[in-house]
This record gives C-alpha cells, structure tokens and sequence, in this order.
C-alpha cells in the first residue's frame, strides 16, 4: 500500500482543506487563517474548535481537496446553526 505525505508548505491562506492529519485519522476540516515565513496559523473544525501553528515542513498524512466557496457556504450554514442553540430559521415567520 503506497503511503503518500504532504506538508503544510501546500496550503494556501484562507483556503479550507479536507486532510487526514495521519494515515488512522478521521477527515478534518482545517482553514489556514495566517502564514508567516516558516509556519502557518491552522483553525481545525473539530469539537472543539482548536487553532495551532503548524511549521511548513511539518507534514500531513493526506489533502484530499480543497472547499469551493460554494461548498464552505454551505458548510458554514449547517456548522453554525447546529452550533447555536438559538439559531432559528427566519423563512417560516408570517
């Protein structure tokens, strides 16, 4: 079985990636939000949410694709309504 390895250096800012962190590892949802010249700021959309600098070199098990914005639109419909518990869909009022 071919084991494929990626590093951070990959990502691109702003952009939401689904990656596989180690070959055992759930799917995770993770945006680089901030690059500097050797590490990036990564937002893991896990429960909870957790942030963490990540140095470039560092390496991914796998990338499997990177959201269109039409896809993380919808993403962030469903996460940040099931996030909040007062969240109430306005298309119903009268």
């Amino acid at each position: 079985m071919e084991t494929s390895m990626y590093t951070y250096d990959l990502l691109e800012t702003g952009c939401y990636y689904l990656v596989k962190m180690k070959e055992d590892s759930p799917v995770t949802l993770i945006k680089v939000a901030v690059a500097s010249d050797h590490c990036l700021f990564i937002q893991r959309y896990d429960d909870p949410m957790e942030t963490e600098w990540k140095l470039k070199k560092d390496t991914l098990h796998d990338i499997i694709e990177c959201l269109t914005d039409e896809t993380v639109k919808t993403w962030e419909e469903q996460f940040l309504g099931s996030k909040n518990p007062f969240y109430e869909d306005d298309s119903n009022e009268e």
